[in-house]
């Protein structure tokens, strides 16, 4: 039999990676990465005010280098074998684009306009739109929130359409659609990229965009229309249904395949959000809880849809029919700042270090900072009298919606120092993982096994030991490094119809797990009461100071 091969294209926040495998066995055949460079200088970005906006160049040019650095060392027959890529990217990341479904900064009159590109799936600058969401929808008839946790993010599709059009009059007037990031590279790859005929993503859709079969798909156009008259018109420009990741989008397009020297009978699979295809790549089962630690979090869960019945669990980024598992309910939580969280940290130390000694120490500090204070932090002494921080510097996601608010760092003294509060911002992110943990348990969903993949779950054993002990339940560590890319290949192998669903897939092409992290019990019992500290400086940030309750009075 002949070997056949498939390609997992893995976009994520700073880069895009290719993987090829053997379809039959998972083993990996080749591997390339590509950092957007535009995205690397920090262009069309203003993160004190929280815009992160991309350029779809970075995005085709990582495109192609990506995939042709991934087969640059196989041979032809691999190349010719290729039978299917499946794409996975962040989100909620849509652009605005023409009726060709070209997005407006590649037209030459918008090519350095950041609304003419795609709105990063952390970019907040639409907090007031989301809160408007939030309020219609609480007083329609129809509450078109209810499937994604009762609150819209200002991280989500409609909220960021709104605010592009309220704020540039010249996109306003050009934008004939919108779409996802998602969604348009795996457009690209068929050559039709047409907005009203391309296949959209039940993921992204479901989770972001408000649509669900109840609602007859997108949220109605009166909604939309008394939300704001910019809206007039758009969910006809937008699409009716939406499809899972096992489906094909089309065929390569001649264009592509000759760009990429593969077959152009290579089958391109409906895309999805990286954290659900991830979950797949990380062998996520019912009830499992995988977490895909890295910048951010998702947190993915599924559950056979017809025990979880009518349940709607609040404050979540939603539950939608098949956008992990095809045929499973997909559930999803996660933290708008992890590693991220990290990073500011090293951000904080190296600046001094750059501007006083060179770029040269601070590249060499860099480098060393974070296992180092890692590795000092894991020696510190865990106890009732600690700092305990908030994860809240990004916002918080979920559990309950809210980026408006910010993090925090109680109880430092003049002995705190740069170990302790590293300490301290790695527990807040295990604090920030069990508030999502104990949202899902108290709604009925019991969480079974914790799954853990990304670079911060396998470059961080501090964290993974710190996230075991607060949640007291022994963290699994997925063996691949690429989980994302591994699940979009599973994907594409699905799609281009060599297993009959993702199980099988799965089943065939899985790596494993490579560690296991068991809670220490001494530990535990101390992070059961930091956890509390935690809860109580969490509602102090958000609503400040309480009134002290009455005698006899709750």
């Amino acid at each position: 039999m002949e070997t056949k091969y498939v390609i997992g294209v893995d976009y994520g926040t700073d880069s895009v990676r290719a993987l090829v495998l053997n379809a039959q066995t998972g083993a990996e055949v080749g591997t390339a990465v590509y950092e957007y460079p535009r995205w690397k200088q920090g262009l069309y970005c203003d993160a004190p005010h929280s815009q992160f906006r991309q350029h779809p160049l970075d995005y085709l040019e990582g495109l192609e280098f990506s995939i042709k650095g991934a087969l640059a060392n196989t041979t032809d027959e691999v190349r010719q074998n290729v039978v299917g890529i499946s794409v996975d990217t962040t989100g909620s990341t849509p652009g605005p684009v023409d009726e060709n479904g070209t997005p407006l900064s590649l037209l030459p009159e918008f090519a350095e306009n950041p609304n003419g590109m795609f709105i990063l799936w952390k970019d907040h600058t639409a907090n007031k739109e989301a809160q408007e969401i939030n309020d219609l929808a609480h007083s329609w008839d129809l509450d078109f929130t209810k499937y994604v946790g009762g609150i819209y993010s200002s991280e989500w599709f409609w909220a960021k359409i709104l605010r592009t059009l309220r704020v540039d009059e010249k996109v306003r007037e050009k934008a004939f659609s919108w779409v996802e990031h998602c969604d348009w590279v795996s457009a690209v790859l068929t050559g039709n990229t047409n907005p009203l005929t391309l296949k959209r993503s039940r993921c992204a859709a479901g989770h972001k965009a408000l649509w669900h079969e109840d609602f007859d798909g997108l949220p109605s156009e009166e909604f939309l229309t008394q939300l704001d008259p910019l809206l007039t018109g758009i969910r006809g420009r937008l699409f009716h249904e939406t499809y899972t990741s096992d489906e094909a989008m089309g065929k390569i397009s001649k264009e592509w395949a000759e760009k990429l020297g593969i077959s152009d009978e290579a089958i391109i699979g409906v895309g999805a959000f990286d954290a659900h295809m991830g979950a797949v790549g990380g062998t996520i089962e019912a009830y499992s809880l995988c977490k895909v630690i890295g910048t951010s979090t998702c947190d993915m869960l599924v559950a056979p849809t017809e025990e979880i019945g009518n349940l709607l669990v609040r404050g979540i980024c939603g539950q939608v029919d098949g956008s992990v598992i095809p045929g499973m309910l997909g559930m999803e939580a996660g933290m708008s700042a992890y590693g991220d969280i990290y990073a500011w940290l090293q951000r904080l130390v190296l600046q001094p270090v750059r501007e006083l000694l060179g770029e040269e120490a601070a590249e060499t500090l860099r480098k060393q900072l974070i296992p180092h204070l890692s590795e000092k932090a894991a020696q510190l002494p865990v106890t009732e009298n600690d700092a305990v921080a908030i994860d809240w510097f990004n916002g918080r996601r979920t559990p309950d919606a809210n980026h408006t608010l910010k993090g925090a760092i109680m109880g430092l003294n003049l002995g705190s120092d740069t170990a302790r509060v590293f300490k301290a911002l790695v527990e807040a992110t295990a604090y920030g993982s069990k508030n999502i943990v104990d949202r899902f348990v108290q709604e009925g969903v019991p969480i079974k096994q914790v799954i853990a993949i990304g670079g911060v779950a396998r470059k961080s054993a501090f964290a993974m030991q710190t996230l075991a002990n607060v949640l007291d339940m022994p963290i699994k560590i997925a063996k691949s490094d690429q989980a994302c890319a591994l699940g979009a290949a599973m994907f594409a192998s699905v799609a281009a119809g060599l297993y009959a669903n993702v199980s099988e897939a799965q089943e065939a092409m899985s790596s494993g797990f490579d560690a296991i992290y068991e809670p220490q019990p001494d530990k535990v019992e101390v992070y059961k009461v930091l956890y509390q500290k935690f809860l109580e400086l969490g509602q102090f940030v958000e609503f400040g100071p309480q009134e002290p309750a009455i005698l006899g009075h709750s």
